[in-house]
Formats: C-alpha cells, structure tokens, sequence
C-alpha cells in the first residue's frame, strides 16, 4: 500500500496510543538494560586488569574449560580459543595425578612444539618432578637461565593467564652421549644394553638381531663381561676364526657371514665414535631423579655430543634409560604426582625401520612404567611417526598445526582429525591447519580418567631463556656439576677382550715370585706388641670404595659364569636400588 504524505495521519485511538506508548517503554528499558549491562562488563574488565585478575568465563569457552577443572595440583598450558578469540579465564591444564598416562606434542617444524616442551619442564621442576629431555638441537638449554621479557611475551602471558609473568632460571644437568661431547660424559656398558637395541643402532636386520642374542648368550655363559665394543669385537671374531668354529656351532650353528655383517657394523659404528659411549663408569638412572635443596625438580638435558651422525643411537640411548629406570624403580601406583617425566624429542627416529621385538618391547614398556610413577611424552612432527598401539597408550594429546601440502600430508591429517573426541567448537581438520605458532589443539585425561573436551588453546610462554646459553656456558655448567667428579674419568678393568686376547696366547698369566732368604733358626722372642690402630680406610674399604669394583658389582656379566638375566629389551638387569 502506498502513502501519500501529503494526506494527514490516521488518528489512533486512546488504546492504539497506549499500546504504542508502552512498546516504545519497553524497547527503552531493553536498550537501557543493555548499556547498562556493558557498563558492568567494562568495568569489571578495567577492575580485574587493575587488580590482574581474567575476568570469567562464559558461554561455550567456559564451557570447554570447565571440562579442564583440576581438585588436585594441575599442569597450566594455556587457555582457550573460540571464533579467533582468546579467553584469559578458560584454563586448559593438565592433572599431575595424570601425566604417567604419558602425552604426545606433535606438530610441523616451526609450529612452537619446543617451546611448549619448555614451558611443561619448567612447570614440572617447580612442582618438584624431575625431567629428564632428549636436547637434539641444544634448543633447550635456555631452562638453566632466566628469560628475556619484552611486550610482546607479557602480552602473551597475560592472554593465557599469567598476569605476573616474570623471567625465572630452572636448576639444569648437561650430559653428553660419550666423551667428545660438552657436557658430562655418560655411557652404558654392551652387557647392559642387550642386543635388541644394539640391534637397533647397528640397523640390523630380523636374522642378524637373533644372531647377536645368540652371541650375548655366549658371552654370557662364559662370564665374559660386555662392556665396550672392543670386547664384542674380541668375541664375534673368535666365533667367526678358524678356532671358534666350533664355539659358533655349540650357539645354534650361526653362519660366519651374518657374523661378519655384525662384525663390520660395530666397526662402522666405533669409526662414528660409539668407542666414545660404549664402555664404564656406566650412567646410574638415580641420577636422574634428582630434587634440589629448594624443592625443585632437576631437569637432565641429553645431547647428541659424538653421535651426531648417529641420531636413531641417540633415541634408543634413552630407550634404554627408561627400559632401567622400568627395572629398577618399585611399583607405586597411582600418584599425586610423578616421580619423573620423561620426553623424547625427535620421537619418529625411534620408531623408523624398527623391529618388531623393538616395538614390542617400546609398546611394553610405555604400558607397564606409569605403575612406577614414570610419565612418558614423545615429540614428533606427525602423530601417524608413533605406532598406533603405543599412540593409543598416550593420555594427554598437543597438536600444533599440520600441514597439507601433499597427499600424504592430507592423509595424515584425517587420520589426526579422527584420533580426536567429537567437538561442535571447531572444524578440527580445519583448525589444524590454520593454528598459529604457539597454538594448539589439545585434549587430555581427566581427574576421572575421561577424555576432555577438544580446546583451541593459546599456549603459555616459557619464563626461561627462549634459546640456546651457548657451548661455552654449557661446558663451564657441566664441570661445576656433581656427577662431574662421577663420570668424567673413563674406567677400563678387565673384560672380554683382555681375556679373549689372553685365550689366544694361551699362555697363563705366571705368578711372581720373589728370591727371599731363609729366616735365621735362632731368632729371638719378640715381646707382644699392642695392637695397631688403623689410621684410614681397611684393605676391604678401600677395595669396595673403587669406582671399577662398583662398577664391577653392577655389571650383570656373572663370575660364575652364569648366563645374565635379561628383561626388557634383553637389557642386563642391574641390582635393585
């Protein structure tokens, strides 16, 4: 209907005009209400930033936080994203009860998966947990030293919830694989490290890794001790001589050419310097659960040092620290807290080209140590690096961005996409690639032992130093450490290959013998003569108190010449601590 302007406006009635009256009433009172709801809101807002306090939470944020409540102690990461909005109040934590369910940190390189490790080790050692991380590029040695703060950092700090965000240093070891490294040197003796994972180092195959089980059998039965790669040389080339043929025959008939594979591999690693890492004092896992005077936990730093061009050594290295800290620590249950997290970076050079007894020994491992109070959390680029049975044994999930440029690269994705709980905040596969450096997809155990809610969540800074002290910060650190004095000296007692050298001289070691004259028939009486008082250690003190007769009581090489006893990962098994 048109209206035409120039025709004068219908005449309400009284009722027409009440009504009207009253809906432009309550229009009024709803805009009031509403401005005056905002006045509320800024001025709480400006009260909690005064006082640096987040504001709470609501509605669908608060709601994916609310799924992250802690009773106990809790692990802060960082707090929630929805619609590209970060709420400072929407807590995304992990339990301490929860970590020994263990975790996965993956994402692509550059994604900020190193830094969110940093900020969980920190986290850690001040709630008196031990730490013990692979440092493969040396990007973590920053924790021992405060941090540098700028804007952009207490910005950061104060959109994940930390209004009193301030520079801390964290009480750090640096132990280097072997000798040519900067920090303190550690080392495992062959005997210790079985042959499943020599196996791994040296990349054989199915049949070779049985035939060096066959030759650690061997070894075993005739109480030779394993502890360097000289002295498995010294063995497998008496097997492979004309000499030990028949030895070779008595183990299970080994062919003398996959012997010599296993030969010319162990040269091949000493000439990359394994000479270095293989051999005594061996490292003692104790040491790694270490807490300061201050309550602290102490975080161990692992570099590569010589084995650089050896980084699968590298990664199974640590597989054999937690396959002992699994042997030697007692059942604890369920903890408030752990005893220690582990974190293995560099996760996929782990799992490439493994075996399957390796796996299955991994896989055992990462399901049985959480009843030792040992959390687990492996590093990666791609979640699809971990085998799913271990993947499926991993609790607590951080997902930095994917990429996917390529079809394998999408495949990835969508396998990622469906190992997660359904979520209507986001469209995951989406998300995934589109976080931004420092964010991540997250979801985790509860209290209860559910899985939480999917969180788009900001992840918070480190307050340590966001990069590397430098080599000669790292070296001046190791030589003022304790375990310094420890491990430093190398220890070569007798083993295989001085009692295979001896067996092929076939000479017996003579006794000494000394020209001393016949006492004379008339000596006189002598009076009895006190007591002397001893004015140090006794001979047997003195004797246990050697670092290479501890080190020989530790070995699992027997006396007796019995075979060892062999766990996890055909490991020697150490004495109970």
């Amino acid at each position: 209907m048109t209206v035409d302007p120039t025709q004068p406006a219908p005449t309400l009635s009284p009722a027409e005009k009440a009504k009207a009256a009253k809906a432009a009433a309550v229009e009024a009172a709803r805009v009031a209400a509403e401005a005056l709801a905002a006045a509320d809101a800024a001025e709480a807002e400006a009260l909690a930033a005064e006082q640096g306090q987040p504001q709470a939470s609501t509605g669908k944020a608060a709601e994916i936080a609310a799924g992250y409540a802690s009773e106990g102690a809790a692990l802060e990461l960082g707090t929630v994203v929805l619609d590209g909005v970060t709420d400072p109040s929407a807590r995304i934590r992990i339990p301490l009860a929860t970590l020994n369910r263990h975790g996965l940190v993956a994402g692509a390189t550059g994604t900020g998966k190193t830094k969110t490790l940093q900020g969980i080790a920190e986290q850690l050692c001040a709630a008196g947990v031990p730490v013990v991380m692979a440092d493969v590029k040396g990007d973590l040695s920053g924790l021992s030293q405060p941090g540098a703060g700028n804007e952009k950092i207490r910005s950061r700090a104060a959109d994940t919830g930390i209004p009193d965000w301030a520079p801390t240093g964290h009480p750090v070891e640096f132990l280097s694989l072997g000798t040519d490294g900067i920090g303190v040197p550690v080392r495992a003796t062959i005997t210790a490290f079985g042959p499943i994972l020599l196996s791994k180092v040296l990349g054989l195959n199915n049949t070779q890794e049985s035939t060096l089980g066959l030759i650690f059998h061997w070894a075993d039965s005739q109480g030779l001790a394993l502890l360097d790669l000289k002295d498995l040389r010294s063995v497998i080339m008496h097997l492979t001589s004309d000499e030990g043929k028949a030895d070779l025959k008595g183990i299970g008939g080994v062919s003398s050419a996959t012997a010599g594979v296993i030969l010319r591999a162990l040269v091949n690693l000493e000439a990359d310097g394994g000479d270095t890492f293989f051999g005594e004092p061996e490292l003692e896992t104790e040491d790694l659960l270490r807490v300061g005077p201050d309550g602290r936990g102490v975080v161990t730093l692992f570099e590569l040092g010589a084995q650089a061009s050896r980084p699968v050594m590298f990664s199974t290295f640590l597989m054999w620290v937690l396959a002992d800290l699994f042997q030697t620590l007692p059942e604890v249950g369920d903890v408030d807290k752990p005893k220690l997290v582990f974190i293995f970076d560099e996760a996929h050079l782990l799992f490439a080209d493994a075996s399957k007894a390796f796996l299955q020994q991994v896989e055992q491992t990462v399901k049985l140590i959480r009843s030792k109070g040992v959390g687990v959390f492996f590093c990666t680029q791609l979640p699809t690096d971990v085998p799913n049975d271990v993947l499926s044994q991993l609790g607590a999930r951080i997902q930095h961005a994917l990429r996917a440029f390529t079809p394998d690269d999408q495949k990835a994705l969508n396998k990622t996409v469906r190992t997660y709980p359904k979520t209507d905040a986001y469209d995951l596969e989406k998300a995934l690639t589109s976080l931004g450096t420092g964010e991540a997809i997250v979801t985790v155990l509860s209290e209860k032992g559910a899985p939480t809610p999917v969180a788009w969540t900001k992840i918070r800074p480190p307050r340590s130093l966001m990069d590397t002290i430098g080599n000669d910060a790292i070296a001046a650190a190791a030589s003022s450490s304790t375990l310094s004095s420890k491990y430093r000296e190398t220890i070569d007692r007798e083993s295989a290959y001085e009692r295979m050298n001896a067996r092929v001289a076939n000479v017996p070691a003579p006794a000494e013998k000394f020209d001393i004259p016949p006492l004379p028939a008339d000596l006189p009486d002598l009076p009895d003569l006190p007591p002397s008082e001893p004015d140090g250690p006794s001979a047997a003190e003195r004797i246990m108190g050697n670092p290479a007769v501890k080190s020989f009581l530790r070995s699992a090489a027997s006396a007796a010449g019995r075979e060892i006893s062999r766990s996890i990962f055909g490991t020697g098994r150490r004495r109970r601590r």
